[in-house]
Parts: structure tokens; sequence; C-alpha cells
């Protein structure tokens, strides 16, 4: 018996292959071997960039005593939790059920039958008051496994078949303007008017919320949803969230001011903030939204492009098993790099004080108030060859299909709106990648690396993510093969995902997936876009773009934002694109058809285009949106539309924007 993880694909497991634990992946083996050996299974989940997942390795995976009663007691299993998101799920709902709280790493205990009896996070390797130790914990475990292995068995059994029981799709309700009007009086209810975001610490980045928010502003002009969106946007950019000197956004705050985060940098969470801060930047003429924009797109292509063309999963949170060691400064480090006069002028506006706002002396980088000029530029270029000369975070390069779906629509959307024609050829170049690597028989796998396919199947994000990034291309590019690409990859979705038993409500795996003691089915949305609500939001899209099904994909939109209107109504914290989505139903969506050749139109169009809407310039030959849509006197022509609603043609760029602000 030995360490199997060595020929994995998932970074998160490689970090793994050299501890005398005697891990191996989930998979069948595992719990062939539980069963002859009569042991439980420890599943220990996790993910590469996770600070606290590294600290548990060095202090117990990584110490040989640990690891021997690890290996003589149980099949020890680890899991990447993004590339297996449908094994996190599961157990993760056994952790938060048992403790009252959820988080990774995910420490779990299971029968030979993968039924969960005992289940926890992070376990120190000594005592700590109101946690016991690890090494305690797998004693209890092993001895009640002993003694007590038919109750053990037995109570496993009972919470499998809870599990199994539990849930199922909410009832089917109406999202309308009630709904939608009411979710803006309960965000502001749950709104940080001093800070900006919602909640307190930890604070995340609400990046749906605020799309939700934008849309309805356009929709109804709600200057109270414009000015939630706005504030948290500029309370973001502004604290150590957000990354000063080479753009991106890390994970979340530890503090509810922004200050400190937890230093890792997510591919799905610079996505949606991308695509939020360049809608943003469609209302409001902040040139500073325009700068975010800029960054950040610029820190997707150079930080986390992979040498195939696709993105990483992430940037890790420690540096040299520091927490933040390649971000943070001293005021006297800023002078040694700056000089005295430059070095302290840089302390005052990045708020680095002798005292320190992290750890150790040292703070992040704040930009309370924006800067411009040549010292400003002088400075952060100097700080910015500093401190790429530091040692730097560990990148999970495997590549995610759901969050390159969420990287392709934030690159095209935002190139096509500042005319940078770099980042819509990086969009494509991933697109390219994931449907010649990742699409297998017209089905999707969940990971790759190296250009290598992983072996998990995709689940439902995967589907409706990378659906939606197709549909913006098309939009931005007007070629017709990722239209047709996207609905391909929709009707698989619609196939092996939807609940037959209750329209409008998906599973998040497929119905030939790897059968797991609960198949999981979750609409919330969390940290990105649950799998139901990116699926409908692709399907509508994909409907306002004209293809054969457009009518079949509208009603699948409309079922499954119907099925999620509790979850919208009660909790729209959680429900952030399910009500950008429904915004969308209600705007139409708008339509902007555009003939003939007029970068003016086509321009005002991408700006005056509420969220949700599409717009396509092209050759009607070949995008079904243009068709029967001729030039209007031998001239270009716009043709806006809501849902089934069509104005007559405009010419002129005037008429346009007054068409779209109607």
């Amino acid at each position: 018996m030995t360490n199997r993880l060595a020929s994995s694909t998932s970074p998160y497991l490689l970090q793994h292959a050299d501890n005398p634990v005697h891990w191996q992946p989930w998979g069948p083996e595992a719990f062939e071997e539980a069963v002859r050996r009569d042991v439980p299974v420890l599943l220990s989940v996790g993910y590469a960039a996770c600070h606290w997942c590294h600290v548990m390795a060095h202090e117990s995976f990584e110490d040989e005593a640990t690891a021997a009663y690890m290996n003589e007691h149980f099949v020890n299993v680890k899991v990447d939790r993004e590339e297996r998101p449908d094994v996190d799920a599961v157990y993760m709902e056994v952790t938060q059920a048992m403790t009252g709280h959820g988080g990774w790493p995910m420490t779990c205990f299971l029968t030979p039958a993968a039924e969960p009896f005992y289940a926890g996070t992070y376990y120190p390797p000594r005592p700590r008051p109101g946690s016991p130790s690890f090494r305690q914990v797998l004693e209890s475990i092993a001895s009640a496994w002993t003694t007590q292995g038919d109750e053990v068995r037995e109570s496993a059994a009972g919470i499998a078949a809870e599990l199994a029981q539990r849930g199922g799709p909410l009832q089917s309700s109406t999202v309308d303007e009630e709904v939608l009007s009411g979710a803006v009086v309960s965000l502001l209810g749950e709104y940080d008017r001093k800070r900006g975001g919602f909640g307190g610490a930890p604070k995340f980045p609400p990046s749906m919320v605020v799309e939700f928010l934008l849309r309805h502003h356009e929709r109804t002009g709600s200057i109270q949803a414009l000015s939630m969106a706005r504030a948290t946007c500029d309370a973001m950019v502004a604290g150590g969230l957000y990354d000063q000197l080479a753009g991106g956004f890390a994970r979340y705050s530890v503090d509810a001011s922004w200050v400190v985060p937890h230093f890792e940098k997510m591919l799905y969470d610079n996505g949606l903030l991308l695509r939020a801060y360049t809608h943003l930047s469609r209302r409001d003429d902040n040139p500073r939204y325009r700068e975010v924009v800029r960054d950040t797109a610029e820190f997707l292509l150079r930080d986390l492009t992979t040498p195939q063309g696709a993105f990483a999963a992430s940037l890790d949170a420690d540096t040299d098993g520091e927490e933040g060691l390649t971000y943070v400064w001293t005021p006297a480090q800023l002078v040694e790099v700056l000089g005295r006069e430059d070095g302290e002028w840089a302390a005052e506006v990045f708020g680095v004080t002798p005292e320190g706002t992290f750890e150790h002396g040292t703070s992040t980088l704040r930009l309370a108030e924006p800067v411009s000029g040549e010292r400003w530029d002088r400075v952060r270029s100097a700080l910015s060859e500093a401190r790429a000369r530091r040692a730097q975070p560990g990148r999970d390069d495997k590549v995610v299909t759901a969050w390159n779906g969420l990287a392709v629509s934030a690159l095209a959307e935002a190139g096509a709106l500042v005319g940078e024609p770099r980042w819509v050829e990086a969009a494509a170049r991933a697109a390219d990648l994931l449907l010649a690597v990742h699409v297998v028989d017209g089905r999707l796998l969940r990971t790759s690396r190296d250009g290598v396919a992983g072996t998990a199947a995709g689940v439902l994000e995967d589907y409706g993510c990378l659906a939606d990034g197709l549909l913006v291309l098309h939009q931005v590019t007007a070629d017709a093969r990722w239209l047709d690409a996207a609905c391909g990859l929709l009707d698989k979705a619609l196939v092996h995902f939807s609940d037959l038993e209750a329209p409008g409500a998906f599973y998040d795996t497929a119905d030939d997936a790897e059968a797991l003691v609960r198949r999981p089915s979750d609409p919330t949305d969390n940290a990105s876009p649950s799998g139901a609500s990116s699926l409908a939001a692709a399907l509508l899209t994909a409907s306002a773009l004209g293809p054969e099904r457009a009518g079949l994909y509208r009603t699948a939109a409309e079922h499954a934002v119907a099925r999620a209107g509790l979850l919208a109504a009660r909790a729209p914290r959680f429900a952030g694109h399910w009500l950008a989505v429904a915004e969308a139903l209600h705007a139409g969506p708008v339509q902007v058809a555009l003939v003939g050749t007029s970068p003016d139109l086509v321009s005002a169009a991408r700006v005056g285009i509420h969220g949700g809407g599409v717009v396509v310039a092209g050759d009607p030959d070949s995008v079904p949106l243009l068709a029967d849509r001729p030039l209007v006197d031998g001239g270009p022509a716009a043709y806006v539309c809501r849902g089934y609603v069509c104005d007559r043609p405009v010419t002129s760029v005037d008429d346009l924007v007054e068409a779209l602000r109607r």
C-alpha cells in the first residue's frame, strides 16, 4: 500500500502525493479496499488555494506518526472539491448538518458503503477549546468502529436515508414585480451602509447581487438599487480585497471593511466581478470602473492563462507557507523600493501604517481615493516590479469548465465594450480549448490540465456557464459556430439534468453520472451561480438569439425561474443570479439586431443594452437574429425588440439610444 495520487491531474491531489498518508483518489477501488479490510473511509476534501488545507496538511498529513495511524485504521481518500463538486456537495451537507457550519478542509468518516457517520472541518494537532485534536478524533472513530461497528453502520445508514429524502425541488412560485422590488427592499435591510456589501465579517464579493441590482435599476430606474451596487463596488476596489498593483480580486475579506483579504485569487470571482464592473461602467462613467475592468482583464491574461490558452483555477493564498507574503508591505519596504519621499507618499496613499493592518506589522494596500498622474504611474510601476521579484504564490493550473465559461463571458463582453480585441481573442482561444478537450461525444468533462482531460464528468454549472460564454462570443463575433455549440450543450443539459417529476427543476449531476448517497440538487447561488441558475441564464440568452429551438429554451428558462421563486423571495442574497435572470425576463430580454456596417450604432448598442439583453451585428445569412431584417434605405439599421414586441428600425445613434432608454 502506498500513496496513489502521483498520477492525478489535480494540482491539489498532487500537493499530497508525497504525504506519508496512503491517500488514494475517490473511486470504487477505495471502497472495495475498505470492505476487504473492514475499516472506515477517511474522506478529506479541499482545494489547492486553501490556506487551512495547507495548515492541516503540514500539521497532520506530513506527520509520520499520524500518517501511520491513519494508514492502519482507515482507507484514506483525497478529493479536490473543484474537480468533484458533486462529492463535495453531498458531504458538505452532512458536515453542516452535524456541526452547524462548513468549510475546507472538510473531514468526513464514511462506511465502506460511502455512508457518512461523522464529519467536521479543520482539526488541530493538539486539543483547543471547543475542538479535539485530529489524533483524538482518529482514535475515537477507530475505537467506535471496532467496538460498536453495527451501531455505527446503522447510524450511517440512517443518515444516508435522511439525505436521500431531504429537500427536493421547491414549489413553483411566480417571480413578479412584487418579488423583484421586494428583493431590493430585503437587500437594503442587510446592506452595510457604512462599508458597502451585505452582512458582516467575513465579507464576500456579492457579484451576482450587484448584477441583479444593476438590472433592476436599468428596468425600473430604482436609485436605491443603483446606489447599493455602486457603493459596494466602490468599497471593494478601495480595500485590500482588490489588488491595487496588478488587478484582480481576492476570494473574500476577513473583516467587514474590505481591508484584509483571504489572499487566494479564484478564477470564478474574477470572471464574475469583471463582468459586474463592465456592466456598472455602462451606467456610470466613473473612470475608476473602466480601470478596474482593464486591470482585472489583464490579470486574467497575464497571471491565469495556461499555455494551452484556457484559464487556471486559482492562485494560492500562501507563499512559501505564509499567507499573503507576496502582497503585504511595511513602510520601510516602500521606502526601500521608492526612496524616502515617494515611499512616505505611497504609505499614506495605500494606508500602510507602522502598526500594520495585517500581521507582523505588515499592511495590505488600499486606495481610498483614486490617484492618477505621472507620480502615481511611477510608484505603481516600481512597486509592481519589486513585488514581481518576491516569491510568488503557487498556481492551480487545472482548467475548470464552468469557471472558464465565466471568464469567456466576461472577457468577450468587456473586450467588445471597450474595444480591446485581445480580450475577445483570449476568450475565443479558451472556448476553442474547452470544445476540443472538454467535450467528448457531446458531453462535458469537468477539468483538464496541460491539455489532457480529466476523468470527472461535467456537472450542470459546466453546461450552463460554458454555454453562456459561447453565446457571448456569438454576439461579439457574429460567428454561428459559437451559437451552434452552445445550443448543443443546452440540449444535452435539458435531457440529462432535468428533474422529470418537477418541470423547471434540475439536478447538479447527470442521469447517468456516478451514483452517490444522494443526487445533489442545490438551487442556491453561492460563490458562483448555481448550476440551475446558470443554465436558466444561458437558456434565456439563447432564446433571444433566435435559434430553431428558441421557444423551447424560453419556456424552460421561465419554468426554471418560477421553480426558484420562493428562494428569490425569501433569501435574495443567495439568489442573485436567479434574480438577474428574472430581471432579464421582465425586460424582454432586450434584443438589438444590427444590419449593415456602422461602428457607431454597434458601440451605442453595447453601451445602452440592458443586462441580460443581446446585441448582434453581422451577416444576416448566417446569424439567426438578423434574418429577414433588411437595410433601411440601403443603409445600416438597428432593430430593437423586447420579448415578442419590436420597435420600428432606427438608423441614427440618437434614435437607438432613445429606443434603449424606453
